[in-house]
């Protein structure tokens, strides 16, 4: 018997040494480089808050508390340039207890796309799609906050699918300025481009094993879509 628990006691305290570490991250509002009709001054916020709740979901990260934020936001300029210098992030770990600061930028909008063969287009790159769907294109930046060194950058594209279907917004729902975009083109494809951009972030930061490959494939397969989209000399 004292065997039995010496071993379950062993195999314990080795499962909690391999156990991983959560970093700790606080996310910025968004910025908008769009023409987006939706667009209002708190909506940067609201998406910062709904990719926190799809981090917390993916159970790789700690999120900071909005509150906490507050207080280092309200002496910066972050919601206007979304830029954050080192002294800032350094500033801002400090306050918050922030490793990682996340960026997000609304970097491409397009609704009601479609192609005559039943393909989306956006700006002469096919992606397939009909009508009443929507594209939307996010930067995402994560910062050192202890060098303010950008240590990830990943460009997050989602495509509405159209109808009625469903991209997972029982795990937090819209509200403010985005409520009624719940079950719009726009409301899916950003809904589409948060879930994609948190389980990367998990990939890279947290689980670190085979999806990095994929994400790496991916990229390199999104990258050359759009490069096909130009005529190179």
């Amino acid at each position: 018997m004292k065997k039995l628990l010496l071993l379950l006691a062993t195999l314990t305290v080795a499962g909690g040494a391999m156990a991983k570490d959560r970093s700790v991250v606080a996310v910025l509002d968004f910025t908008n480089d769009t023409q987006a009709t939706w667009w209002r001054s708190d909506v940067g916020r609201e998406l910062g808050g709904m990719l926190a709740n799809e981090l917390v979901s993916t159970g790789a990260f700690k999120v900071v508390e909005r509150q906490k934020l507050d207080s280092v936001l309200g002496e910066q300029d972050l919601g206007a340039s979304g830029r954050v210098s080192k002294s800032t992030a350094a500033k801002m770990g400090q306050v918050t207890g922030a490793q990682y600061l996340i960026t997000g930028k609304v970097a491409a909008y397009e609704e009601n796309t479609s192609s005559g063969g039943g393909g989306l287009s956006f700006k002469g790159i096919s992606v397939g799609g009909k009508k009443n769907k929507a594209y939307l294109a996010i930067d995402l930046r994560v910062v050192n906050a202890t060098t303010g060194e950008v240590e990830f950058v990943r460009t997050v594209e989602g495509h509405s699918k159209g109808g009625g279907m469903s991209l997972g917004f029982s795990r937090s729902g819209f509200g403010g300025s985005l409520g009624g975009q719940k079950k719009t083109p726009a409301g899916k494809a950003i809904r589409a481009a948060l879930i994609e951009a948190t389980d990367y972030l998990a990939c890279v930061m947290y689980d670190q094993d085979s999806c990095v490959k994929e994400y790496r494939d991916k990229e390199r397969a999104r990258r050359d879509s759009s490069k096909s989209a130009l005529s190179l000399d």
